[in-house]
């Protein structure tokens, strides 16, 4: 009698050739349905930028659905192509888990990031962030004209 924890390491599987392709087929289109509707949803948000319309939680809730596609896109080509899909249960977590770690890693520094930041243009205004340079006191612009550009002369 076999011992129970052998039985998954010994299991093997293997498919004829043409159930691979057609799940390989079956795969490639699901994937591109994904990418088209993460385009749609992309030229959405693209439009809504540009309509300035205060429309964030839309939006956002949008940027969620295109995150949500991009994981989904990634399992299936993890499972089929890279042929995770097809290995024993102890294999997938020893690469699935460190996966989740670093994820959370990448999280926790993006937040702690940005609570920083947030802390330093409350307490620090010399640092505040802003969109456009800030102009000098006393600065005046100077538009040249051709005739007045350094390096011509008449």
């Amino acid at each position: 009698m076999q011992h129970p924890a052998f039985e998954e390491v010994t299991y093997h599987h293997h498919t004829d050739d043409a159930e691979f392709k057609r799940r390989v087929r079956k795969t490639t289109i699901l994937l591109s349905i994904i990418t088209v509707i993460e385009l749609g949803i992309g030229l959405a948000i693209y439009s809504m930028h540009k309509s300035n319309q205060d429309r964030e939680f839309l939006i956002l809730l949008f940027k969620g659905v295109v995150c949500i596609l991009t994981l989904a896109k990634a399992y299936y080509i993890v499972s089929v192509f890279m042929h995770l899909g097809d290995e024993i249960r102890n294999m997938i977590m020893t690469i699935v888990v460190p996966l989740m770690l670093f994820i959370w890693f990448i999280a926790a520094f993006i937040w702690d990031g940005n609570s920083y930041k947030n802390l330093r243009n409350k307490y620090d205004k010399h640092f505040e962030e802003t969109t456009m340079p800030k102009k000098h006191h006393g600065e005046e612009t100077h538009e040249m004209k051709p005739a007045d550009a350094p390096g011509k002369k008449d």
